[in-house]
């Protein structure tokens, strides 16, 4: 625990990323995260100011692996039942936006190299969000 008090303290003295992301009120299928950040190269440095924004558009479609209910919900509750993938998809994104961006800062990477947006890349199989989604550095196919 010590030492990953220490690490994160070295690291904030070239970069912080604001963790700091309030989920909207209400989702849609079209899900944005913000992520800033400040760095600096050296210590001396001034500090520069950034941000980046993740999109990703949730696929809606069924999923065919749970069984189906033996009655219908009402649409009341399959609008909460939606709401609430909306918000666990989003949740997943905002933490992966989140790591994504400390990991690059940790690898060394340029800020000024950073895009101002970008689309998340899906999982080929689930369609859904995996853990190199959010890697903005990684090398698209």
């Amino acid at each position: 625990m010590k030492q990953r008090l220490e690490t994160e303290r070295k690291e904030a003295q070239l970069f912080i990323v604001d963790d700091q992301i309030i989920p909207p009120h209400r989702f849609s299928k079209h899900l944005s995260v913000r992520v800033s950040y400040r760095w600096r190269r050296t210590v001396d440095d001034e500090w520069t100011f950034g941000s980046i924004t993740f999109v990703h558009d949730v696929d809606l479609r069924p999923d065919y692996t749970t069984p189906a209910p033996k009655r219908k919900p009402s649409a009341a509750k399959q609008e909460q039942d939606l709401q609430n993938r909306l918000y666990q998809t989003w949740e997943h994104f905002m933490r992966g936006a989140l790591y994504s961006v400390r990991d690059y800062f940790r690898e060394g990477g340029d800020g000024d190299k950073i895009p101002d947006t970008f689309q998340a890349t899906v999982d080929s199989h689930s369609r859904g969000l995996n853990n190199y989604s959010t890697q903005f550095w990684r090398q698209q196919p």
